[in-house]
């Protein structure tokens, strides 16, 4: 009898250890990276007998956790991916929306700008359409500036998740150490019971941190894992984990760059952070919030810069030169901070650099580092965008001296440099922040030519003069003002004489003198009918010949016939100079003359849209690849709770017939008791 109640015995207690773990796969079905449990039933070794082997009853062998490492793997991988996509994409969405925007864009401020200076033309003494004109100038500096103030927002709000992830990354790493050790210590471990709850919650925060960045995950002893980045560099050993931080960029202080502290030291791995919501992060900064400031940061320096020569070499209201538009673009302090030293130079860290525009239109958007190697005498530049090296060679003894690019020149202007030392060069990244309007007063704004031409009295050809170009007030070499613009309201020579004579080659020659009689240029120049002629060099290395204007004359003047050219005093209505300014709106000023201003602000709108697009298309993929490998997870290792309903159902009937074993083990055992009575 007692191996009979013993029998059922083992079946009650086995089946309700059956029945208890069904009903816990059960209440578990909702609870993320929860594995399904399985009761691994085991016959117990029978009693030996000369009729056979007779039966002990059941017993349980294993609670099996259903889960495959592969699929477990691949769930971590898809949520690395997805992770990145949704963050790029959140965050170049937020900047497509800034930049497309209607309101917030700067398409509709430089179309009415130019507009303005359009309408302006048509009266230029017109105080209301000047006032107009510096409204929409105006207008065009507070979307600059807000454009960008709205960039360093989303800078600082990427700064902000960067820092939250890494505490976030650190929770998850210290919680994987200690589920480690508490997995490693659990009870009958080493016999093969697994301690399935603890497996479960430690492939949960290696998802959630997988989710963070990409991490590799290796098996290690006593059930154990570690956990590194793709590189190597471990986060997890054992129970140890390593702890991620953030500091400031050594390169560039407005940045942050991601450390890892492990066992006192503490590493950059900036480079290996990729994937995950730091690498989404990472990425939108590199890819598209830096080129966003730079590429707006060109269009700002080519509007200031053609609009102020454009500007100055145009006469105001009250008949002086036109001044600056928008603020200097080459003024030191601008020139000196497009120029950061790296913060782990070697001492004594004195390097003096600055950067000059030469030529806004061929300036690329872009940064640049400035390395040292050797003696320190050695530099080679390197383009951040593509990390090749586009121009390197040695500095001279003493170092003063400039590097060459196109668009651009650095200025060494002095101090030590030592091999390793590093400049981040920024040429355009902070030109949207520093634009400002210079002009304040409607009758600055210089909507005429400094000169004019007029034709003898006396004249009896047909030769015409134009009413000539304005090429510019100043010498470029020296950026002092021309002699001929040297006298306020006057031309300092003038007025000039054209006048011809017979001789030459062609039979006719013409010279250009000043108010006192000396040849401006050659005197005696052939004069050829039929073609255009031009009076003057439009070379700034001619010497006198270069007057800052230039002058053409066509047709056939008869010998003696002169022309005139002069400061154009009382010239209040002359509209020259503003249809040329208006005329830059439309100009190609961009890119080597191939984009104007709104074509170059539409190529920034289409590369953030284009990108915001591919992001899109790469989440909506990456999104399907995690509900797949879930999908394919969750057909292993999730609760099905129509499943688990049948396996109640025959746990309760087994526990149930378990139990009428013992019952009938005491019938018969109370039936033996009655014999003996």
């Amino acid at each position: 009898m007692a191996g009979l109640i013993g029998i059922g015995l083992t079946g009650v207690l086995s089946h309700q250890a059956a029945l208890n773990t069904t009903g816990n796969n059960i209440t578990n079905a909702n609870t993320p990276g929860y594995s399904r449990q399985e009761v691994q039933f085991e016959t117990q070794e029978g009693q030996r007998t000369g009729a056979g082997t007779i039966g002990s009853g059941v017993s349980i062998e294993n609670i099996r956790r259903l889960a495959n490492e592969y699929l477990v793997q691949q769930v971590r991988e898809d949520s690395t991916l997805y992770g990145e996509q949704e963050t790029l994409n959140s965050e170049l969405t937020r900047l497509d929306n800034l930049l497309g925007g209607e309101n917030t864009g700067l398409s509709n401020a430089l179309n009415n700008f130019f507009a303005s200076l359009q309408n302006a033309a048509e009266d230029p003494t017109s105080l209301p359409q000047r006032q107009l004109v510096l409204s929409e100038a105006q207008q065009i500096v507070n979307r600059f500036q807000g454009l960008n103030q709205e960039f360093i927002q989303q800078r600082e709000s990427v700064k902000t998740q960067m820092e939250q992830g890494v505490k976030d990354a650190n929770t998850l790493l210290k919680s994987i150490a200690e589920l480690n050790l508490a997995i490693s210590e659990s009870p009958g471990i080493a016999q093969g019971k697994m301690p399935n709850e603890l497996l479960d919650k430690r492939d949960e925060k290696l998802r959630q941190l997988a989710e963070l960045v990409n991490i590799k995950v290796s098996p290690a002893d006593g059930s154990q894992v570690n956990v590194s980045l793709t590189n190597g560099q471990s986060l997890v050993v054992g129970s140890n984990a390593a702890q991620f931080g953030t500091r400031e960029s050594a390169e560039d202080p407005t940045r942050l760059e991601f450390t890892l502290s492990n066992g006192g030291r503490t590493l950059n791995v900036n480079e290996q952070i990729s994937g995950g919501k730091l690498g989404g992060l990472l990425r939108f900064d590199n890819e598209a919030l830096k080129p966003a400031f730079d590429e707006l940061g060109r269009i700002a320096i080519a509007l200031s810069a053609t609009m102020n020569h454009q500007h100055e070499i145009g006469m105001d209201l009250e008949g002086d030169l036109g001044g600056l538009f928008f603020k200097d673009i080459n003024s030191e302090a601008v020139q000196r901070s497009r120029v950061i030293a790296n913060s782990n130079n070697q001492v004594p860290q004195n390097g003096q650099l600055a950067v000059e525009i030469t030529d806004s239109a061929k300036l690329a958007a872009g940064s640049y580092t400035l390395q040292f190697s050797g003696d320190g005498g050695s530099f080679e530049l390197i383009d951040k965008a593509t990390g090749e090296t586009v121009n390197q060679g040695r500095l001279p003894d003493p170092v003063q001296s400039e590097i060459s690019m196109p668009g651009f020149n650095i200025r060494i202007e002095g101090g030590t440099f030592n091999a390793g030392d590093k400049y981040l060069i920024q040429p355009s990244r902070n030109a949207a922040e520093a634009i400002g309007l210079v002009v304040d007063r409607e009758e600055d704004l210089a909507f005429a030519s400094p000169v004019r031409a007029s034709t003898g009295d006396q004249n009896i050809g047909t030769g015409a003069i134009d009413q000539g170009t304005m090429l510019n007030v100043k010498n470029p070499f020296t950026n002092s003002l021309l002699p001929g613009f040297q006298t306020s309201g006057e031309l300092s020579n003038g007025p000039l004489t054209v006048s011809f004579a017979s001789g030459g080659p062609t039979g006719l020659t013409f010279t250009v003198t000043d108010s006192s009689g000396t040849a401006i240029g050659a005197a005696n120049q052939p004069y050829t009918a039929g073609q255009v002629n031009e009076l003057f060099s439009e070379d700034p290395a001619s010497g006198a010949a270069y007057q800052g204007f230039q002058f053409r004359v066509t047709g056939q003047p008869a010998v003696g016939d002169t022309f005139t050219i002069d400061y154009n005093t009382n010239g209040v209505s002359d509209n020259r100079n503003a249809e040329l300014l208006a005329a830059l709106g439309t100009a190609n000023t961009l890119n080597n003359g191939n984009q104007s201003f709104t074509e170059g602000y539409a190529g920034l709108v289409e590369d953030i849209g284009v990108a915001t697009r591919q992001s899109q298309l790469d989440m909506d993929a990456g999104k399907t690849l995690l509900e797949q490998s879930t999908n394919q997870r969750e057909a292993v290792s999730g609760v099905n709770l129509d499943e688990e309903a049948g396996k109640l159902i025959q746990y309760q009937a087994a526990y149930n017939a378990s139990a009428q074993v013992m019952s009938v083990a005491q019938d018969l055992f109370n039936t033996l008791l009655q014999s003996f009575r």
